[in-house]
């Protein structure tokens, strides 16, 4: 399901003012709307915008902040490649895990802070950061446990390469189970940017499992 658009653009109610005045066969230009109209036109779109933005639900804020946390987890995977040995193949998977799941967390986070609510803070420094996990610190789908993050940063060269394209397969079903999990609640997913986000990590992390499972195939 897509989540509608609850309001016009700007452009768009300018063009309606613009074109009512238009009659019968001679179609009339009609004149610019003033000063006047086009600040109550800003208003209407301002306050529709501000409604559509508060237009959320308490599953949509678990998931950014579970995704957030889960995201976390998967750049501390990737950021143990530079000093274990990696193949070139893993290698560039790793920073493409990097650069992409960097910039979903930083919408993540302006969503949420746009929304007033809680944001979580990311420091990603290895096998010794900290992922703040919420609902009591529970592991969300796919989430790897701290003997498998130690036996991870253990492993070095192939056995690395190996060990991590098993691990990632499980982290990203899990954010797969989390979309979902989203999609499934009642009310939820309605928000653009939420449908957005969520419906761009299945399609990645669907693709990225089937391309990690080749890679695997070849070790």
């Amino acid at each position: 399901m897509r989540a509608s658009h609850t309001g016009w653009t700007l452009a768009t109610l300018l063009a309606v003012v613009t074109s009512s005045a238009c009659t019968g066969a001679g179609y009339a230009m009609a004149p610019s709307p003033d000063a006047a109209s086009t600040a109550e036109l800003a208003a209407l779109y301002r306050a529709r915008s501000d409604s559509a933005r508060m237009n959320f639900t308490e599953a949509d804020v678990r998931f950014m902040t579970g995704m957030i946390s889960h995201h976390a987890q998967a750049l501390e995977m990737a950021s143990l490649a530079p000093t274990h040995d990696v193949g070139t193949s893993v290698g560039t998977l790793t920073a493409r895990t990097i650069n992409a799941q960097q910039d979903e967390i930083v919408a993540m986070q302006q969503w949420l802070r746009d929304r007033g609510q809680p944001v979580p803070e990311v420091h990603a420094d290895g096998i010794d950061s900290t992922v703040r996990v919420p609902d009591g610190g529970m592991l969300m789908p796919g989430m790897l446990t701290p003997q498998q993050m130690r036996d991870l940063d253990a492993a070095r060269g192939s056995d690395f390469d190996r060990l991590f394209l098993t691990y990632m397969i499980q982290h990203h079903g899990g954010a797969v189970t989390m979309v979902h999990d989203l999609f499934g609640t009642d009310g939820a997913a309605l928000d653009e940017a939420v449908f957005k986000i969520a419906s761009d990590i299945q399609a990645d992390q669907t693709s990225e499992i089937a391309r990690m499972k080749r890679m695997l195939e070849a070790y």
